[in-house]
């Protein structure tokens, strides 16, 4: 108890000092879903330096046995840590444990465990567990580690099915699987584009994932051009229809 203390101590310590009082403001803009006194304005690069810091101390589990934390900081700091993890094991046991207390899209998608890259083996099966589960930040994490693992040499078109079988009402769930969609596009066309010209997708995932390729620099001009003839109107599906020309 004495050692988290300590440690919690540290840490706050830290982050009143390294806190700025207008990236606060900017932040709390961002991010509307915390409540806005668990915000104190750290840069995000001056998180992961000293989240590294902490990451190489013997200490630094205490700090990982402490939730829910008490700021987004905190939270943050610890994302960072479990990225720096390089046991798949060990990391995969500590993640379980923290992303059932994640309540923002920020430390939900800047967690990325390194080792994860190393030994990739051990995620598609937990990838399932996320994205049927019922909290919004565990659905939209286990999404984006399927869209930073396996949409290149390990992809599968089962993933597409699988993404484009999740049914959520919430915000940050249907903005990540037009995101996924969306890079799913630029990455493996021939077996994205169907979901768009098919129609799969829930009508405001389907506008928004061609919103965001239209956007993209990765998406070819002809492409970009065709899929914005997709488009849903007035919340209505239209008849499939065949493709005049490659666009690819």
């Amino acid at each position: 108890m004495a050692e988290r203390e300590k440690i919690t101590a540290e840490i706050r310590q830290w982050v009143r000092q390294n806190s700025e009082e207008d990236y606060t403001a900017f932040q709390r803009k961002l991010l509307p879903t915390i409540p806005a006194e668990k915000i104190h304005g750290v840069r995000t690069p001056a998180l992961r330096k000293y989240a590294k810091e902490l990451s190489r101390r013997k200490d630094a589990g205490a700090f990982l046995e402490i939730l829910p934390h008490e700021s987004f900081e905190e939270d943050q700091l610890h994302a960072f840590i479990l990225s720096e993890m390089k046991d798949p094991s060990e990391c995969m046991e500590e993640l379980e444990r923290f992303l059932p207390y994640i309540d923002n899209w920020a430390t939900c998608d800047q967690l990325s465990p390194k080792c994860f890259r190393k030994y990739p083996e051990s995620l598609p099966e937990k990838i399932r567990e996320w994205m049927a589960a019922e909290e919004t930040y565990v659905i939209r994490f286990g999404i984006g580690m399927l869209m930073q693992h396996f949409l290149d040499d390990r992809f599968d078109p089962v993933y597409l099915q699988q993404v484009s079988e999740v049914q959520s009402q919430e915000y940050y769930v249907n903005m990540m699987i037009a995101w996924y969609f969306a890079t799913a596009l630029a990455k493996q066309t021939e077996a994205a584009l169907p979901y768009l010209e098919q129609y799969q997708l829930d009508p405001w995932v389907h506008n928004k994932t061609i919103q965001k390729a239209v956007e993209s620099y990765r998406i070819s001009d002809p492409l970009k051009e065709y899929i914005r003839t997709l488009r849903v109107k007035n919340g209505k599906t239209k008849e499939r229809k065949e493709r005049t020309a490659n666009p690819v």
